[in-house]
């Protein structure tokens, strides 16, 4: 099939200066893309746009935190300003703040909600807004495992990326007939949250999430409204579903729901208890023993 490309299109991403973020600005780069790359680490977005330059691409930085209506605007108002136009919305911005459940903070939670999922609203509306009037566009949100599964320690960073299912649902029904499609990625990778091997040649490596980001973003694919978990090359959707379930024949009887329980609550293929349980089927689908 012929590459695809994304010549004179311009592309703004959350989280750019390392990682996941930093991948994605270089593999849309590399592809004829144009970046407006945000974050708060000036010298790792600094580096960014100057490798990009550097590669013969364009892109400019954004250093505005985007936890407010405010930040969130001013990036679609950059892309506008630099290249008048937004095709491509990708939220990928994140912080930790774990704690257990019983011990956390307001302010933990009140953090990670802030950069994740109000993040998410603040940088997708103004975005979906102008997309609206200009034939459509691309926006990609970003899940974890750890809000579709489940993740010792971080309440507050699940319940944060399953909000971005939720959104990005909404997103799909009330933006395709104007063209706009919005997905949910959710990336297991080493990145600088994680500290964990970021090198290309790493089996969890973050240029390892960049072809997934890519499909999804670019203007032939038809997915809307879909989640697909992705980690070392190897990428799934994630459906939401429901099991055979069982009718109630005294609709008032929880005795008779109860006799039925395991009707209601069979399983599909790979149910994942946790996020840690995926560990366990991406070793299976890519033949390793270790995801290190």
């Amino acid at each position: 099939m012929s590459e695809l490309r994304f010549d004179g299109k311009v592309v703004a991403i959350t989280g750019a200066g390392q990682g996941v973020g930093r991948a994605y600005a270089l593999a849309f780069a590399r592809r004829g893309a144009k970046i407006v790359a945000n974050d708060l680490a000036e010298e790792a977005l600094d580096a960014l746009v100057r490798q990009i330059g550097e590669e013969g691409g364009e892109a400019i930085a954004h250093r505005t935190s985007i936890a407010t209506a405010e930040g969130g605007e001013s990036l679609t108002a950059a892309a506008l300003d630099a290249w008048g136009r937004i095709d491509v919305l990708i939220h990928n911005a994140g912080i930790l703040r774990d704690a257990t459940f019983a011990k956390l903070a307001p302010e933990q939670l009140e953090a990670v909600m802030a950069v994740h999922l109000l993040g998410a609203f603040h940088t997708a509306q103004p975005a979906f807004r102008w997309m609206k009037e200009n034939g459509g566009g691309r926006i990609l949100l970003t899940s974890s495992a750890s809000g579709l599964f489940g993740n010792f320690g971080q309440s507050n960073y699940a319940a944060a990326k399953l909000g971005m299912v939720g959104l990005v649902r909404v997103l799909a029904l009330e933006g395709i007939k104007y063209g706009i499609h919005s997905n949910a990625i959710s990336p297991y990778a080493n990145s600088g949250l994680t500290g964990g091997d970021m090198s290309d040649d790493a089996l969890l490596s973050p240029a390892n999430i960049a072809p997934t980001a890519l499909v999804l973003c670019h203007g032939d694919c038809p997915s809307n409204g879909e989640i697909y978990q992705t980690a070392a090359g190897w990428t799934g959707r994630v459906v939401i579903g429901l099991t055979e379930g069982y009718a109630l024949t005294d609709k008032k009887s929880p005795e008779e729901l109860f006799a039925h329980w395991e009707a209601v609550r069979s399983s599909p293929t790979h149910e994942l208890a946790t996020a840690k349980d995926l560990v366990g089927v991406l070793k299976a689908k890519l033949g390793v023993d270790s995801l290190q």
